[in-house]
């Protein structure tokens, strides 16, 4: 799938044509990971992220409309809010990563809400800020719901 919007994009910069109204290409810092969900009945806990250098990260999750292998991410298929996290680089490596609580909370209870719905889901993860995919360890952590 991420190779797949790999190739639109070097499809469409070979052949000069532009994107479709409305589509969203995944630009060079960015990656898509998918989430199955092991039950359709979770209550969310909490986010657990470690970085093993400064930047952020901005995970976005994707409708349920949206099929990788099939259609192409289209704007309005992104959902809010958006979940961040980041480290300054004045902030020693060892120091938490800080986030915007409220907003995490609410994001991963909209992720547990949705899985009532779906047993897949994706997040469009952009790293910024000197952030890598190889430096982060990201999970998000559920509760059976009976």
């Amino acid at each position: 799938m991420f190779v797949m919007m790999r190739m639109r994009v070097s499809s469409l910069q070979r052949s000069g044509q532009k994107r479709q109204e409305g589509e969203r290409l995944l630009l060079p810092n960015e990656a898509v990971y998918r989430l199955d969900f092991p039950s359709q009945e979770l209550l969310f806990q909490r986010w657990m992220f470690s970085l093993r250098a400064h930047g952020r990260i901005t995970i976005t999750g994707i409708s349920q409309h949206w099929t990788p292998d099939l259609t192409h991410l289209m704007s309005r298929q992104l959902l809010e809010p958006i979940g961040t996290f980041w480290r300054n680089a004045v902030d020693p490596s060892d120091s938490p990563l800080k986030c915007l609580e409220a907003d995490m909370q609410e994001f991963g209870e909209r992720i547990a809400e949705l899985a009532k719905v779906r047993r897949v889901m994706y997040f469009l993860l952009a790293f910024k800020e000197g952030a890598e995919a190889g430096h982060l360890s990201c999970a998000i952590q559920f509760t059976a719901h009976n």
